[in-house]
């Protein structure tokens, strides 16, 4: 079955950076848009970042662009999320999640498969 696992999270300082991982199995990684979201307590889910199948094209939320840098590995079945500058108000539980062809979308619920999640906890 597909599995989506997420690692890097942790405590950090404001101004510190993390950088989170996401191992995909049992899928044909290369044909999935990877996402990033993330979910503070209270609130929504939201679109961090995207990127396309092939790495060409990236999407960034505005309160992530030019913080925060998605990458991906299609030979290591491998999805980054580099977060420099961190603020207290990016943490949250991140998660990756995958969406089968097409383009980068922020909107959740057209993404087929989800992580768990890591915690990014930003003191200040």
């Amino acid at each position: 079955q597909v599995q989506l696992v997420e690692s890097g999270g942790g405590l950090v300082q404001a101004g510190d950076s993390l950088r989170l991982s996401c191992a995909a199995s049992g899928l044909t990684f290369s044909s999935y848009v990877m996402g990033w979201f993330r979910q503070a307590p209270g609130k929504e889910r939201e679109f961090v970042a995207g990127i396309s199948r092939s790495g060409s094209s990236t999407v960034y939320s505005n309160s992530v662009k030019g913080r925060f840098t998605i990458s991906r590995d299609n030979a290591k079945n491998a999805v980054y999320l580099q977060l420099n500058s961190l603020k207290p108000e990016d943490t949250a539980d991140y998660y990756c999640a995958a969406k089968n062809f097409g383009i980068v979308i922020m909107r959740a619920n057209d993404y087929d498969y989800w992580g768990q999640g890591t915690q990014v906890t930003v003191s200040s």
